[in-house]
């Protein structure tokens, strides 16, 4: 269960108490009767309204996040607006104080909080999993057709062992019914960017880090002059920040380190050092 922020309601009972207690105080001093100064309040109301009017805004704002569930001490959120991005410290009647993650204290106004956007991120701590959304972009020159060798070659990776007989046996029966076969445009095959990505969903799949009851998927994007984007879209079994990034970054850099076997490229933009191999092979 979430905690409550209880000192907001401490805040109003204390507020509330001194009102009645300064009320009761003139009353005794000008010997009138409590009732006389209560039936004046509405004359003053504007007045009151103005002067406490982020008190009376965090008031409210306070008993929506506490009733919604909006926002609990110990929380991660994350308000671009305010600079905030940490664990939420405290929950008073005005403001919420944020314990940014270098350390820094940022104050975030309660009624911001219900009338502004705002990222609550302990929903992804409580459920166990956390979403890696990340794509590599593969040359598109590099995508052919797959050759009898690169099939024999791939039949040897375990987690082709099944795919590749399964979408033989298939392309074969569609083939059946097509003409001229030997010309490449006919009929269907194999490429090696498809076998890649049928790779990746096995990979994935028995991954021990990659949580199995959520989203797993590895799906291409629309092409761009940067190539075409193979993403991945998954879930850590890890919520833990430090461990989430090693978890992304072993998965990725045994992407990059496997791309040659499928004859695949990844996209890089050209540096220095490229532009003057070019040169001195041209001279």
């Amino acid at each position: 269960t979430r905690r409550l922020p209880v000192k907001s309601f401490v805040q109003l009972i204390k507020l509330f108490l001194f009102f009645v207690g300064l009320i009761l105080a003139v009353a005794v001093i000008t010997k009138e009767s409590p009732f006389f100064f209560l039936s004046g309040l509405g004359v003053a109301t504007g007045l009151v309204m103005l002067v406490f009017r982020d008190t009376i805004l965090g008031f409210v704002a306070g008993i929506q996040l506490a009733a919604n569930r909006m926002i609990s001490p110990g929380d991660w959120i994350q308000m671009d607006k305010y600079g905030a991005d940490g664990a939420v410290v405290e929950v008073s009647l005005t403001t919420v104080k944020v314990q940014n993650w270098d350390n820094t204290i940022t104050m975030i106004p309660a009624y911001a909080l219900v009338s502004d956007a705002f990222k609550n991120w302990q929903g992804m701590s409580e459920s166990g999993g956390r979403r890696i959304k990340r794509a590599i972009n593969i040359e598109i020159s590099s995508v052919r057709f797959l050759t009898e060798q690169d099939k024999a070659k791939l039949l040897s990776v375990n987690h082709l062992k099944q795919y590749l007989p399964k979408v033989e046996a298939e392309i074969g029966e569609i083939n059946s019914h097509t003409t001229d076969i030997e010309n490449l445009v006919n009929g269907r095959r194999l490429t090696n960017l498809g076998t890649f990505r049928a790779y990746l969903r096995e990979f994935l799949k028995d991954h021990q880090n990659v949580h199995k009851g959520m989203t797993l998927l590895v799906r291409q994007l629309a092409p761009t002059q940067t190539g075409v984007p193979i993403e991945l879209y998954i879930f850590t079994n890890d919520t833990r920040w430090a461990t989430y990034e090693d978890i992304q970054a072993d998965i990725f850099d045994h992407i990059f380190a496997i791309l040659p076997e499928f004859d695949l490229r990844a996209y890089q933009a050209p540096s220095g050092t490229d532009v003057r191999s070019v040169s001195l092979r041209s001279e």
